[in-house]
């Protein structure tokens, strides 16, 4: 798993990762179906750090990554079934 920070929040492209940048998924989605997660409830809710800034709870990440190797779903992407 990649390092994530003990405490702050991460980026949409720290999440889905951006190849542009070299940064590494750590849920490999696409943006399309990471949005269409936190719609549905899969993923976990945005916070508004500024009216264009977008950002999610690292807690919030690290619970979802925790919630899908629980479910033994560690292997496989975390995307909608």
């Amino acid at each position: 798993m990649n390092q994530l920070p003990e405490v702050g929040f991460l980026r949409l492209p720290q999440i889905i990762g951006d190849t542009k940048r070299g940064i590494p998924p750590i849920v490999p989605v696409s943006k399309s179906t990471w949005w269409a997660g936190v719609k549905s409830g899969r993923y976990p809710l945005p916070v508004k750090l500024s009216p264009r800034t977008t950002a999610w709870p690292v807690e919030s990440i690290r619970a979802l990554i925790e919630q899908a190797t629980a479910s033994g779903k560690s292997h496989q992407p975390l995307a909608a079934s």
